[in-house]
């Protein structure tokens, strides 16, 4: 005490009978105010039991003025030894913390009892303890008092907990909602989270300690947690292997230690997945694993090993009558022997207790989830359990979604792959090397390459937007009807003009699809690059639908992009007409067409960065072997998109194969044009069959064009792979074949050579036209 005079006295009954003048200075309050009245009056709380002696009792007091204004004041009540029964109230002494704690500490005990309290010395040992903080910590208040805080407390890390009180103490700064945890003190039992705020008191005479037990909230948080990063994250990807890695990242930290997934093998495939219960033999593929610490001990088995689940154990049973459980992992259980990879796995990883759900659809099973805990107190319980179970059921849904999706774009593959055409065989005049990297999804590029008539060979390449089986299918319909125009023999800017018009019709049946076929809002659009090579011209004439020109890399080394007037997509209603480019394509020159997964360079030098232009700067090697070289100089091409390109070198065609002659436009030029026929077949060594047929139709063409062509009259033969017989004049009258009557004496000529040959057409151009015949040799 700070006085020995007392503030005040005050008889058993609690009347005031003296009254000082330090007491009339804080209560403001004269004597005949204040003598004869209750003690209590100027009180809000009688005075408790916690004096420092048996025979003093001190305690705080809310003190009021005559105004009702509340009073800073430190007290203590000692009962007065001359005899009377009364009590004197001092001024209690400021250097006393025990006794000299502000009124606002006990309003903080008092108002809320439900939280937990501990008053600390300087010492951080415990003052004070109400009951809430004793039932939290598992002491009773008498082994609490005098004790450090984080003996009484049991925290997990007590010297990083003092170190925050001492910051407390030092800096004179309150900190709130920090959480520590609490040990329980009988192993058995499972850890707790409480909330911690510390307030120091006044002039550092110690620190108040306010616990909330959050155990409940934090457990409930990291479910909530666990769910919400399960539902926003597994999912994204339909690929089956991603998806069940992307559910390890979304539960490893945090719900669990060590995430394992593991799915049936079939499914990765994209098959439909077994019934349960699964069958001992059905192996499952260890898809994702992920853990928190060290991973080179902890794993039974690595990602991407195959092998049927052991029997019995948790995990065949989760997988027989696909309910989620969770196993304290004791070292003596029994079904550890049935699986002695998977038992070394968990030793190692300290892990000590598990919960396994089965990733199941519909009764049918794609695989296993398997949580581990390592933490000695952090046990799964039956929400744990409710909740694991639910974000199986998302994932299992998530898995059959990438399932479908697989299956479907295997299928799109598998029907890309048989639509596209095979290797094309070389020709006399050009050699092909293609070169096809599929996507995992499937997709609608393709290229194709076939003969025309005259020696001639047409080449292909395109992209149909979009991927999957609808695209592979355009794809197909595309490559259909380029052979269907081909076979008429039109320049590559009239095919690609009609087969644009066929691709709108398809495009409008597409859109024609009920509103229910979500085919209908994709539109049909797709690129190409339509070129014919003429090796008697040594010419190369192409043209482009929105698609990239081919590189043409000639053999002095230069590599060009020949400008091609680029045309619109096809399925186009709009834009400028298609127009053709010729490109001169001297012996050893190569051809690239490729699709746009490839860069496409715009001038004549070398970028380091394109694999394809650097390769064709070296044409001094095989054509499969320049393929290679652009094959491993590819990057980050693998799944994403289609990798296409058609290689074609050219070659002079045989002059001796070749036989052209001028004829006069007289009458007699049929009969010439059978005498130089029947010579030109004899030296070819073409069988007598194929020559008679050869001189008929010869003749019945130079009739034809003596009648309705005009001058001049040029006749060429072609030994190829076919025999082709040409006969170009100067008319452009179009000749169309005739079924003529019995009576007729003429309009037999092209139905004879229709008859004589396998193929027939005409061709038009700028000088003319020409009428040609192709016929097999044996």
């Amino acid at each position: 005490m700070n006085a020995a005079t007392p503030l005040m006295v005050v008889d058993g009954a609690g009347v005031v009978v003296r009254w000082s003048r330090r007491a009339r200075e804080i209560w403001l309050r004269s004597d005949s105010e204040a003598v004869g009245r209750t003690a209590l009056a100027m009180v809000t709380r009688d005075i408790g039991d916690s004096g420092s002696g048996e025979d003093s009792r001190s305690g705080p007091l809310v003190i009021h003025d005559v105004d009702g204004n509340p009073v800073d004041l430190r007290v203590q009540v000692v009962p007065l030894s001359d005899g009377l029964v009364a009590w004197g109230v001092y001024e209690a002494d400021p250097g006393d913390a025990r006794h000299g704690m502000p009124t606002a500490v006990f309003d903080i005990l008092h108002a809320n009892t439900h939280e937990a309290f501990l008053v600390l010395d300087p010492a951080l040992r415990v003052l004070s303890v109400n009951e809430a903080a004793c039932s939290l910590c598992g002491v009773t208040a008498d082994k609490a008092l005098d004790r450090p805080v984080g003996e009484v407390c049991r925290l997990s890390r007590p010297q990083e907990f003092e170190d925050l009180l001492r910051a407390v103490l030092a800096d004179g700064t309150s900190v709130t909602d920090h959480t520590v945890r609490l040990d329980p003190g009988d192993g058995s039992s499972r850890e707790r989270f409480v909330n911690v705020s510390a307030f120091p008191l006044r002039d550092a005479r110690g620190v108040v300690v306010s616990m909330t037990d959050v155990t409940q909230s934090l457990r409930s948080k990291r479910r909530l947690d666990a769910l919400g990063s399960v539902r926003e994250r597994v999912g994204r990807s339909l690929d089956v292997v991603t998806t069940c890695q992307e559910l390890v990242d979304a539960l490893v930290p945090g719900f669990a230690d060590i995430a394992v997934v593991e799915v049936v093998d079939a499914v990765v495939r994209g098959e439909d997945p077994p019934l349960s219960p699964l069958g001992r033999d059905i192996p499952l593929r260890r898809a994702a694993f992920r853990i928190e610490g060290p991973v080179d001990r902890a794993q039974a088995h690595p990602v991407g090993d195959v092998r049927a689940v052991p029997t019995p154990t948790p995990y065949s049973q989760v997988l027989s009558d696909l309910r989620p459980r969770t196993v304290t992992l004791d070292s003596g259980a029994p079904w550890l022997d049935a699986d002695p990879e998977r038992a070394r796995a968990i030793r190692a990883s300290g892990a000590r207790v598990l919960l396994t759900a089965p990733l199941a659809l519909r009764g049918a099973v794609l695989g296993l989830l398997s949580l581990y805990r390592v933490g000695p107190h952090d046990a799964f319980d039956e929400n744990d359990l409710t909740v694991a179970d639910e974000l199986a059921s998302h994932t299992a849904l998530s898995l059959d979604n990438a399932r479908r999706y697989t299956r479907e774009h295997t299928v799109a593959a598998a029907l890309q792959r048989h639509l596209l055409p095979p290797e094309p065989p070389s020709r006399t005049a050009i050699e092909f090397a293609p070169l096809h990297v599929p996507s995992d999804v499937g997709a609608g590029t393709w290229y194709d390459a076939f003969g025309l008539p005259g020696a001639r060979t047409a080449l292909a390449i395109g992209e149909v937007g979009g991927s999957g089986i609808d695209a592979a299918t355009a794809m197909g319909q595309i490559r259909t009807v380029i052979h269907s125009l081909a076979a008429l023999d039109l320049d590559p800017d009239e095919l690609l003009a009609r087969l644009n018009d066929a691709v709108v019709r398809l495009a409008q049946e597409r859109a024609a699809l009920p509103s229910s076929d979500p085919l209908r809002g994709q539109p049909l659009r797709a690129g190409c690059v339509y070129a014919i090579h003429d090796p008697l011209q040594e010419t190369c004439v192409m043209a482009s639908a929105g698609h990239p020109a081919p590189l043409v890399a000639h053999p002095g080394g230069l590599v060009e992009v020949p400008q091609i007037p680029t045309g619109p997509l096809l399925g186009s209603r709009d834009g400028p007409p298609f127009a053709t480019a010729s490109v001169p394509v001297p012996h050893g020159s190569v051809l690239a067409l490729r699709t746009t997964s490839f860069p496409a360079p715009d001038g004549p030098g070398t970028d380091p960065a394109d694999p394809l232009r650097v390769a064709l700067t070296r044409l001094d090697r095989p054509l499969a072997e320049l393929r290679d070289d652009v094959l491993y100089r590819l990057r980050d091409t693998a799944g994403l998109r289609d990798v296409l390109l058609l290689l074609a070198r050219t070659r002079t065609f045989p002059p001796d194969r070749v036989a052209t002659w001028s004829l006069d436009f007289e009458p007699t030029a049929a009969a010439t044009a059978r005498h130089h026929a029947r010579d030109r077949l004899r030296v070819w060594r073409v069988g007598e069959e194929t020559a008679y047929a050869t001189e008929l139709i010869v003749s019945e063409l130079v009739t034809n064009a003596l009648r309705y062509g005009a001058a001049p009259i040029r006749l060429r033969l072609v030994k190829d792979t076919t025999l082709t017989c040409e006969v170009r004049d100067a008319g452009g009258a179009a000749p169309r074949l005739r079924h003529a009557r019995t009576a007729d004496e003429g309009g037999r000529g092209l139905f004879i050579c229709a008859q004589l040959s396998h193929n027939w057409g005409i061709r038009y151009s700028a000088r003319g036209k020409t009428i040609w015949t192709e016929q097999t040799l044996p």
